[in-house]
């Protein structure tokens, strides 16, 4: 029965056009093939929230080890050396994250908050004063770099120059199937810039999160120089990215619904539950990968050890069964669930409330400079990608208070 149905449902992570809007895809999955097997691609996925979020605490039967992306390149026992502890199963997840927070301390993240609004209020200073400006290259694509560099200790004049290499990361053209040679080439130029970071904190250590992890010691217990590494890898890649698209995503979904940007704007208070509502109806992060540690059955058919099963967090967001109404936008919905945007179980996002706390002082503080805005839609652009969702150009032109 399921393998009849997922012949008759078409999904395909790296399509175009599924990027443009991959929700009546998923709505299909849920109802026709809840358990969906890809034989070209070769994995399965499961599409429901209740799948996924089980899915997400059940680390021992969905092992990370292999790491988080469906790309081939990307995928199987290295992961970890890019994505660090995101691609671990215990015990060395659990030590590598208690290492790392001994550096990415809840203290360290709360006193960034003065800084996170004085960076907000001189981007936005700057693009407001045009009226019409890109507000992801001038807003939502400098904030989150500008934030995880302050953290890490990278230097104001290298910050585009690293998002640039961050985007190039997670781009992917239509048709290619895999990480391609120009993320390869991104991503190695981003290794040797943390490999030298990493050897200046050596010779002297500065208040940043790099001499943090470098000093971090649990018993005895030090993190090497290639786990530090992968670790900042995966904050200037996944930290920065999500959070970008978050911002994105939340702008442009309010000025598509006018009734709802009228609610914030009339009442900037109403911040948080906007973000929220964004997590939900359209995140950032879409697709997690894990491998099956043993036979696992679903929906009355075996997923075999071994294979790859995708996590469909976007499409967990919009199960009906838990969201009534979900493919409705209404910022102030009952959170009687929570979102699986940011994972679950011993995986869950340990940057959650830093991406929060980011789009919230971004929100508020657009909100207090303009009284509406609109997006020109000729301009928008999206990142194609399978694993993040959001803009890569969101032209919009303001009205100033």
């Amino acid at each position: 029965m399921t393998e009849s149905l997922s012949a008759a449902v078409s999904f395909n992570p790296y399509d175009y056009d599924f990027h443009e809007d991959p929700y009546p895809a998923y709505a299909r999955l849920r109802e026709q093939a809840p358990l969906y097997r890809n034989e070209e691609l070769d994995f399965w996925a499961l599409s429901r929230y209740d799948d996924v979020t089980a899915g997400f605490r059940d680390h021992k039967r969905l092992s990370s080890a292999n790491g988080v992306s469906l790309d081939p390149a990307a995928y199987g026992p290295h992961a970890h050396r890019t994505m660090s502890f995101l691609a671990m199963d215990d015990p060395r997840h659990q030590r590598m994250r208690s290492l790392v927070s001994r550096g990415f301390t809840p203290r360290r993240i709360s006193e960034l908050e003065g800084r996170i609004t004085e960076l907000t209020r001189q981007h936005l200073s700057a693009a407001l004063e045009r009226r019409e400006f890109d507000f992801v290259r001038e807003v939502a694509g400098r904030l989150p770099m500008d934030v995880i560099s302050e953290l890490l200790g990278v230097p104001a004049a290298d910050r585009d120059r690293l998002r640039l290499l961050a985007d190039t990361v997670m781009h992917r053209e239509d048709g290619v199937l895999d990480v391609p040679q120009s993320a390869i080439e991104a991503s190695i130029e981003l290794v040797r810039y943390y490999v030298a970071m990493l050897e200046d904190r050596r010779a002297r250590r500065t208040g940043d999160l790099c001499s943090a992890l470098l000093d971090a010691e649990i018993d005895g217990d030090r993190l090497g120089q290639d786990e530090i590494v992968a670790f900042l890898f995966l904050m200037v890649v996944a930290g920065n990215e999500t959070t970008t698209k978050l911002l994105g995503n939340a702008v442009y979904w309010a000025w598509r619904n006018p009734d709802e940007l009228a609610k914030v704007l009339g009442d900037p208070g109403l911040v948080p539950d906007w973000i929220e509502e964004t997590l939900r109806y359209d995140t950032s992060s879409q697709i997690i990968a894990r491998t099956a540690a043993t036979d696992l059955d679903y929906h009355g058919q075996t997923v075999p050890s071994g294979a790859r099963v995708l996590l469909l967090v976007g499409s967990a967001n919009r199960d009906e069964r838990i969201f009534p109404e979900a493919g409705t936008f209404a910022i102030g919905r009952p959170r009687e669930q929570q979102v699986a945007s940011f994972g679950g179980g011993i995986h869950f996002c340990l940057g959650a409330h830093l991406a929060r706390m980011e789009a919230r002082i971004a929100l508020t503080e657009l909100l207090s400079r303009i009284s509406a805005y609109e997006i020109e839609p000729a301009g928008v652009r999206r990142v194609h990608s399978t694993n993040v969702r959001g803009f890569a150009a969101l032209p919009m032109r303001v009205e100033t208070r």
